[in-house]
């Protein structure tokens, strides 16, 4: 039997157990934390940044908080949430009301990017930090505060706070991580300060602390701070877990109310958000400042998924958990878990593409699983009155999402699949190791299909003759692409393989491998090739917990495998299509691995015993065993002759079209889906 409280909410799941952050009551245990959305104009809020975040109120997340937002003019740029000027608070107000009418509780969080901030955005104005240490994000060394200036700071942290309030917001939070200004008084690294706000770990937190000091001062002790910490920055130099762990404790302390515990700066060397970091991989964090704490604390990234979730909750690592980009992926995973439809989720699979790479680009974010994050303010298509009889051919993501978006309008449709199961080239892009969450999305598409009704035809594959049969009102051609072969003298020997096949598990290599293509399948290719053999987590865990071997041969025998793998590329660069959030990680494994490469380098010609290139001027033969092709991608297409000369109102999408990335084919494949009128 489901225990329930007294308002008749089950009681037996502990992500909905209801909590309390100071006064402030929560449904229940998931916070959307504050990530930058790239939405407002002249620090303004806008339609955009409203609708995106009343769909996820909506969805049934009990916190969100959002931001984050200015504390004055250096604090950040025109794309931030502004609070630090009075003309904000109607914006803000409107986005606190989105929120609430959704039904979640709401905060903002408060933040100056200190040297992280630019020039370019400051009218050529320089960024402020506690010392003149050059920032490697920026290139630029920031203007130390001044005494003066350290107090005007602080006071516009109440300022923007008591906006904060008066827009109506339930909370207010303080990000006092991630490298930012907080974070950079904090470290030894940014700080060289000889006064009282340098020196000492004690001195080092005197400007934090007093930033929470005079929030409460303004607000009092019955409106709720929230502040977002550091675990561990992993910055070399820097602070390190045991003095955030007391920064931790003088927080409580201080009186603040909950904490979020964040983890790393933005040029840390260690992986944070990325696929290949495993679910929870920093939760123990969390747990370390819990043991230290009497207030709620949240553990955060990437938590995408109920079960780890719920374990991090009954195993006591957290008292809330936050999941931000996993809420951009599927709005609705909140009430998705309430309601038993765990099995309807579309997980985020950390690939950056949408969220954290847009902000390189100066783009609002979006999401490669979401193809309607970031355009919830936009007219959507109304239910059709008169379904069409709508023919989807190819079950690759951007063939699902056609079929998805078709049916949720009212369609009648059916996906043809000439393979054995959905997903193509998802089930490629999840093969090497630390990408898994690909084949995970292709799971959640394949699902979503079945839940919308839609008739799936696998290992079927479309002909004349089908098209004929079936005599669709629309088509969607989805029929992916086919690997490139160069013209290469010696590419038909019986040692050159498709890198799709090597992905696939369809054909084994020996020792000696000579990858052709640095592209991104050609590095995902050989970091495959390069782990075989080496020893997996849980053989690397029973040696090291029983003693075994020495760290640094447990290092060894985690990165050396039993191949011997070159990567061959004719341009001066290496994965250049990879978003630049994965590339530099995946480049890191380059390295680490042992993968040995050859960039501005042309293959001459692949002989029976290796590869002969031109490079740096030379020519030289690398040995090999076998070759792998990993060239590119054309498209695979045969259908749109046939569907012209039948007179047949189609699309074409994905990489049928042209070579797209995963982000692309889904939402070619989602707006064309919602096109069918």
């Amino acid at each position: 039997m489901q225990q329930q409280d007294a308002e008749g909410e089950d009681m037996s799941d502990p992500l909905f157990r209801r909590i309390f952050i100071g006064p402030v009551e929560l449904k229940n245990r998931l916070f959307m934390p504050a990530m930058h959305m790239n939405m407002c104009r002249d620090f303004q809020v806008t339609d955009q940044l409203i609708e995106f975040y009343r769909e996820r109120a909506k969805g049934g997340v009990g916190l969100i908080s959002v931001g984050y937002a200015t504390v004055d003019e250096l604090s950040g740029s025109p794309a931030n949430i502004g609070a630090h000027l009075d003309e904000h608070i109607p914006g803000l107000t409107a986005l606190a009301a989105a929120i609430h009418e959704g039904g979640a509780k709401a905060t903002v969080q408060l933040n100056h990017a200190g040297r992280y901030n630019s020039s370019f955005f400051l009218g050529g104005r320089k960024p402020v930090a506690p010392s003149p240490v050059a920032c490697r994000m920026t290139r630029e060394t920031p203007k130390e505060l001044e005494p003066a200036e350290i107090a005007a700071t602080i006071r516009r942290f109440g300022d923007a706070a008591e906006r904060v309030r008066k827009a109506g917001f339930d909370l207010v939070e303080i990000l006092a991580g991630t490298g930012y200004l907080i974070s950079e008084f904090l470290s030894p690294l940014t700080n060289k300060r000889q006064d009282s706000y340098g020196g000492s770990l004690e001195n080092r937190m005197r400007f934090g602390l007093e930033v929470v000091d005079e929030i409460k001062s303004r607000l009092g002790d019955d409106y709720p701070i929230l502040v977002r910490l550091n675990g561990n920055d992993f910055m070399e130099g820097g602070i390190g877990q045991d003095d955030l762990l007391e920064f931790a404790v003088a927080l409580d302390e201080a009186g603040v109310d909950a904490l979020c515990v964040n983890v790393g700066w933005h040029e840390a060397q260690v992986p944070q958000i990325v696929t290949k970091v495993p679910r929870g991989a920093f939760a123990y964090l969390a747990r370390d400042v819990k043991e230290r704490v009497s207030v709620p604390v949240i553990a955060s990234h990437r938590i995408n998924d109920p079960r780890i979730a719920r374990l991090l909750l009954t195993e006591n690592f957290c008292d809330m958990v936050a999941i931000g980009r996993a809420l951009i992926a599927d709005p609705w995973l909140p009430e998705k878990i309430r309601t038993g439809r765990e099995n309807e989720i579309i997980h985020c699979v950390a690939c950056g593409q949408g969220c954290f790479d847009h902000l390189f680009k100066m783009k609002p974010v979006e999401c490669l699983c979401n193809p309607r994050a970031g355009h919830e303010y936009e007219p959507q298509p109304a239910k059709t009155q008169q379904p069409k009889k709508v023919m989807v051919v190819g079950g690759g993501v951007a063939g699902m999402s056609a079929a998805i978006a078709a049916a949720e309008l009212g369609h009648r449709v059916t996906l043809y699949e000439k393979g054995l199961r959905l997903g193509g080239q998802l089930h490629l892009a999840g093969a090497p190791p630390g990408r898994g969450e690909f084949v995970i999305f292709a799971e959640d598409l394949a699902r979503q299909v079945v839940h919308h009704g839609i008739r799936a035809v696998i290992g079927s594959p479309v002909d004349l003759k089908t098209l004929e049969a079936e005599k669709p009102d629309f088509l969607v051609l989805a029929t992916g692409g086919e690997p490139i072969t160069p013209p290469i003298s010696g590419v038909d020997r019986e040692h050159v393989v498709q890198a799709w096949d090597v992905l696939a598990g369809k054909v084994e290599t020996g020792r000696r491998v000579v990858v052709v293509g640095g592209g991104a399948v050609g590095i995902e290719t050989a970091l495959l090739l390069a782990e075989i053999g080496t020893l997996s987590g849980e053989e690397l865990k029973f040696l090291l917990v029983n003693g075994a071997v020495t760290p640094d041969k447990l290092y060894k025998l985690a990165t050396e495998g039993t191949k011997e793998v070159v990567v061959v590329e004719m341009a001066d660069t290496l994965g250049a299509n990879f978003g630049k959030s994965t590339r530099w990680g995946m480049l890191q494994d380059v390295g680490r691995y042992g993968v040995k490469t050859f960039i501005q380098a042309k293959v001459l010609e692949i002989t029976e015993g290796g590869v002969k290139i031109e490079h740096g001027g030379e020519t030289r033969e690398l040995p090999a065993d076998h070759v792998v092709l990993a060239v590119g991608t054309r498209p695979a297409n045969p259908l749109q002759k046939v569907a012209e000369e039948l007179g047949i109102d189609f699309r074409v999408v994905g990489d049928a079209m042209a070579p797209a990335t995963v982000f692309e084919a889904n939402h070619q494949g989602y707006n064309a889906g919602r096109c069918i009128a």
